[in-house]
């Protein structure tokens, strides 16, 4: 007789672990750029609401999605 063997998460867990993913890779993404081609002239475009607030804030909320996915119990 074979055991079915059982996973440790469920469905929805792995839809909360992608979709914590593409939020962290969102707020990387808006992240970039802001910088000077000429390394002598200082560029203020780095910090902008975009690249000080809201890509942090992204990142974060992914990681509080991850932490979601890994500590919600699968039903049962």
């Amino acid at each position: 007789m074979k055991k079915k063997k059982d996973f440790l998460f469920d469905k929805s867990n792995y839809k909360y672990v992608i979709i914590g993913i593409l939020f962290i890779i969102i707020g990387f993404l808006l992240m970039l750029g802001g910088g000077s081609k000429d390394p002598n002239i200082f560029s203020e475009e780095i910090y902008n609401f975009q690249r000080i607030r809201l890509s942090p804030a992204f990142i974060l909320i992914g990681f509080g999605i991850q932490v979601y996915a890994i500590l919600k119990s699968p039903k049962k």
